[in-house]
């Protein structure tokens, strides 16, 4: 990882995650150096499960982030500063399968030590290894509103607990 991250105790982190996911969202990226994918996400959640930190992320099934995901073993999550927005919001918008995203933004990638992708501009990074996955399934809404609301063409959400293995932090110092 570049020497400006500095890899930290994710438990040590103050930021507030409902911040960090509703307002500054989150770039998800799975695959290797010569074959990833990414897209943007306001949803997901952190927290502590089988005793290990952990967090959990939602994609679409048209996502093409998802097949990248479902075929590795690791993802990260990548935050940025506000001044980036304009990126995430692009990575979002547009398909890994259409356009090449890191080339369209400017994105750097770089390799974590355990050789996951994320981007030198990020902020912060959680590297998570992927423990368990499943698809939402609408006979287990017990609020029918939202399943009718966010779902009105059936495209269940699959999610992913993934333990968060390494917190990577930008050294302010730089």
């Amino acid at each position: 990882m570049k020497e400006h991250f500095e890899k930290v105790d994710v438990k040590s982190l103050p930021d507030n995650v409902f911040h960090l996911l509703d307002d500054q969202w989150m770039l998800i990226t799975a695959g290797k150096k010569d074959s990833f994918n990414v897209m943007t996400a306001g949803w997901g959640s952190f927290g502590v499960l089988w005793d290990k930190p952990i967090a959990t992320i939602f994609v679409r099934p048209h996502r093409h982030t998802l097949s990248y995901i479902s075929k590795n073993d690791f993802f990260t999550l990548s935050f940025f500063t506000s001044q980036y927005r304009r990126i995430l919001s692009y990575c979002g918008q547009h398909s890994g399968r259409s356009v090449d995203k890191i080339k369209e933004t400017g994105l750097v990638t770089i390799l974590t030590p355990s050789g996951n992708v994320t981007f030198e501009q990020a902020r912060m990074v959680l590297e998570c290894r992927k423990l368990y996955h499943d698809e939402l399934k609408p006979d287990k809404f017990v609020v029918k509103e939202i399943l009718h609301r966010t779902y009105p063409d059936k495209d269940y959400h699959n999610f992913f607990i993934g333990e968060i293995v390494d917190c990577y932090r930008i050294n302010e110092i730089i």
